[in-house]
């Protein structure tokens, strides 16, 4: 279970840690050098200035201030790379993540840790600091 912003517990579907497996192979491919949203908070990532190189898995229920806060990122220069439910159909998806980010869609659903699968199929969504924020976003 993780704290949301706010210190109140998230339920255990919100959001689950990112398997060790797949956190691996992000960290070593991006050279990622800080989490602004870890398991077990003990700082507000919203409201800090992030790392160069970044690695998040928002709690879905709030993902949407978790990609905003990363486009503000992407444009001071900074990587971040941020998994995602797979919803395509979305204002959010639509709007935030095709004109500003790589995706790598994962193949099937992600093994968690525990042995589970999450509900949805997952995505990376990959906010270069080298590419311009479009406009409209």
């Amino acid at each position: 279970m993780r704290l949301s912003i706010t210190g109140i517990k998230k339920g255990k579907n919100d959001n689950e840690p990112t398997p060790k497996y797949l956190l691996k192979e992000i960290y070593n491919e991006f050279k990622i050098i800080f989490d602004p949203c870890p398991p077990n908070p003990q700082f507000d990532g919203l409201s800090i200035p992030w790392k160069k190189r970044n690695y998040c898995n928002p709690p879905y229920s709030k993902k949407q201030l978790w990609i905003a806060k990363a486009l503000e990122e992407q444009k001071k220069g900074k990587l971040t790379v941020m998994l995602l439910p797979v919803d395509t159909s979305t204002a959010w998806f639509q709007d935030k993540i095709m004109p500003n980010c790589e995706v790598r869609w994962l193949r099937g659903r992600i093994k968690l840790d525990n042995g589970k699968h999450p509900m949805y199929a997952s995505m990376l969504a990959i906010f270069n600091g080298k590419h311009k924020v479009s406009e409209n976003t």
